[in-house]
């Protein structure tokens, strides 16, 4: 994983991120974005589940002011923001289909212009998008555009749940929980034998978000 982030980081490549909520989408994603000679620009992550269509354009197309009620001043959205950095679309299989043709019009255009406005105004945001959703399917089954699916699929990378990671689990919970007892000025605390194979036996439906967490949770409230 860490061998083709460093090989794709500096070349521009469009970016698929596949894998389980808390696998380490966005952390791979700031990892590229911070290996690249976009590192000095801004990093931008968009949530694209939380994404109305009414909020759709005016997120990432920007707005002018006056565009519709609320409009007050004009903004600028997340591809003008982003211009010269990294633009993260999270959770991008649940865009809508009017919303993934808004979207494919400007990786091909590499314009985007404002609600209400009339100006292209040109983007240069290298796009990474990330899904827990089986694209491929929804293209089959029409819920996913099929010329988006492409344009973002240049190069894939897969992170594995970690349930099938089960030698990094204590690795990462013996690093978390050092983490947060330095945050929390406590000795770090061992593990029992128990502990740990009841931690490697465990699904981790949460995945490393659901680890670190627990960690998180027993470096303030463990009393032993």
């Amino acid at each position: 994983l860490r061998n083709t982030v460093e090989r794709v980081a500096d070349t521009g490549l469009a970016l698929l991120i596949l894998g389980e909520n808390g696998t380490g989408k966005e952390v791979v994603s700031q990892m590229v974005h911070y290996l690249s000679s976009r590192s000095d620009e801004p990093f931008i992550a968009v949530n694209c589940a939380a994404l109305t269509e009414t909020l759709l354009e005016s997120e990432l197309f920007g707005h002018e002011k006056g565009a519709f009620t609320d409009a007050h001043e004009a903004r600028q959205g997340k591809f003008e923001l982003a211009s010269g950095g990294t633009l993260f679309l999270d959770e991008i299989g649940d865009l809508s289909l009017s919303g993934q043709a808004k979207l494919l019009r400007v990786l091909e255009e590499k314009v985007v212009v404002r609600v209400g406005g009339s100006i292209p105004i040109p983007t240069d945001a290298r796009v990474i998008a990330a899904t827990n959703q089986n694209l491929s399917e929804m293209v089959k089954e029409k819920r996913f555009r099929e010329d988006l699916f492409f344009r973002l699929n240049v190069v894939t990378i897969e992170l594995p749940p970690l349930r099938d990671r089960v030698d990094d689990i204590m690795l990462l919970a013996e690093h978390f929980l050092a983490d947060f007892c330095t945050k929390a000025r406590r000795t770090v605390p061992t593990f029992a034998p128990d502990a740990v194979t009841r931690m490697r036996q465990h699904a981790w439906p949460g995945n490393v978000r659901e680890l670190r967490n627990l960690m998180e949770r027993l470096a303030y409230l463990t009393q032993g």
